[in-house]
Parts: structure tokens; C-alpha cells; sequence
């Protein structure tokens, strides 16, 4: 599969606007944004539409440069004290199709000087969608001991947030206790820089999502999406 790889270059440019991060400088070196950054990013989302189909025909690589998978540059700095204007990161979601917000189940690729990871599951459910969640996981104890574990749990880490208490109507005593308690249902798996820019790692990138692939499902037929 090989090509499209992420070049050096667009490390480099993120170091750069993390030390020069305004408005004069960024519409300065726009061009090199597009061109280090954005369409590089482009393009290996379009060359992930094939393996991520044959994961599941239900989730979207969307090359468009707005609207798409490719997150925005800019920061939304509306509630936060930090108000530099942009992102040091790129980062694609790759939605599932019933999903009109980044809350559904999908998969996710960051790529950041210093963190780089590819993420599966869900960030943040609502309470209906967790709700589900949680029940599947009473339901169906082993399904979920099963794709958390094996080849999985040697790939991937659990992250996120969680409850102090056990969620109201669930049993305390519970053997899935602390899962049932999470709020977020995401998991993660790192990567050094020197990975990102290798000509294989779209080949690695999609191995990974397979082996997150049965933790997606899990998650999207919990919550009443096909998968």
C-alpha cells in the first residue's frame, strides 16, 4: 500500500507555529500550511478509504478540506484562557456514517512533535448512548471481556475519564465495575514520529484500526448503530 506517507515537514511546521502562534505569522506561512500540512493529510485520509471500507462499510474517510475528516487548524477559544488561535496538532476522525458529531464510535489518528497515537471508541457519550453502553456490557460480560483483551489489550491502553461512584442502578459489586463507571470509552495506542513519516505507516496505521475494529463494534451495536 506504501504511499502517501506524512512527510517530516509537517512536524516541522507545527514546532514552528507552537513557537509563532498568531495570526500574522500563520496567514505569513499559509501556503506551507497547505502544502507541508493540509494536503499531505488529505491525501493519506483518501488512501485510508479502502482499508478502513474493508473494516467496516459503515465509517467515512472524508478527504474534503473542510467539512471532512480532517479536523480544523483553528482553535475555538470562545471558553478558554488560552487564546492562541491555533492547534499544534492535526488530527483525522474518521465518523461513523449515523454519527453527526464526534461523540459517535469512530477511529481517530493525532499527529503531534512529541504524541502521535491512533485512538478507537467514543468520547463523552450522552446519557441514553452510555446508558446503552453500560447495558451491553451487563448483557454481555465475556463479548466485552473479549474485545478488550487479546491481541487488543496488548495494542491498546484505555483512556479517558470515569466516575467516582458506581452509575446509579448499576451493582456496586459488579466484576466489570470500574468499566462500567467510565465516561469515556476511548482507547489509544502510541507512536514515535519516526513511525508516522515511514512509507508503510498507512499499512500500520490500518493494521491497528483492525485490531481496534471488534471494540468499535461492540460500541456501535450498543448504541444502535450497524456496524
Amino acid at each position: 500500500m506504501g504511499a502517501p506517507a506524512i512527510p517530516p515537514a509537517l512536524f516541522g511546521f507545527l514546532l514552528e507555529l507552537k513557537e509563532n502562534n498568531d495570526r500574522a505569522w500563520f496567514e505569513a506561512n499559509r501556503e506551507r500550511y497547505v502544502v507541508e500540512v493540509r494536503d499531505p493529510m488529505l491525501n493519506f485520509i483518501a488512501a485510508f478509504a479502502e482499508p478502513l471500507a474493508a473494516i467496516s462499510p459503515h465509517f467515512r474517510a472524508d478527504p474534503r478540506p473542510n467539512g471532512g475528516s480532517l479536523f480544523r487548524i483553528y482553535r475555538d477559544t470562545r471558553f478558554s484562557r488560552d487564546k492562541t488561535p491555533y492547534k499544534t496538532n492535526v488530527g483525522a476522525h474518521f465518523r461513523h456514517f449515523a454519527g453527526k458529531d464526534a461523540h459517535a464510535p469512530g477511529f481517530y489518528l493525532h499527529l503531534e512533535p512529541g504524541r502521535c497515537f491512533a485512538g478507537v471508541g467514543v468520547w463523552r457519550p450522552g446519557g441514553e448512548a452510555v446508558g446503552r453502553i453500560r447495558d451491553a456490557m451487563v448483557a454481555r460480560p465475556a463479548a466485552w471481556r473479549r474485545v478488550t483483551g487479546g491481541a487488543f489489550g496488548k495494542t491498546f491502553s484505555m483512556h479517558g475519564e470515569s466516575l467516582k461512584r458506581p452509575p446509579r442502578g448499576y451493582d456496586a459489586g459488579h466484576p466489570l465495575i470500574e468499566d462500567l463507571k467510565r465516561k469515556d470509552f476511548i482507547a489509544m495506542v502510541e507512536f514515535r514520529e519516526s513511525e508516522a513519516v515511514k512509507l508503510e505507516f498507512l499499512d500500520h496505521f490500518a493494521g491497528t484500526a483492525r485490531t481496534g475494529g471488534p471494540f468499535v463494534r461492540f460500541l456501535s451495536e450498543a448504541v444502535g448503530v450497524p456496524f
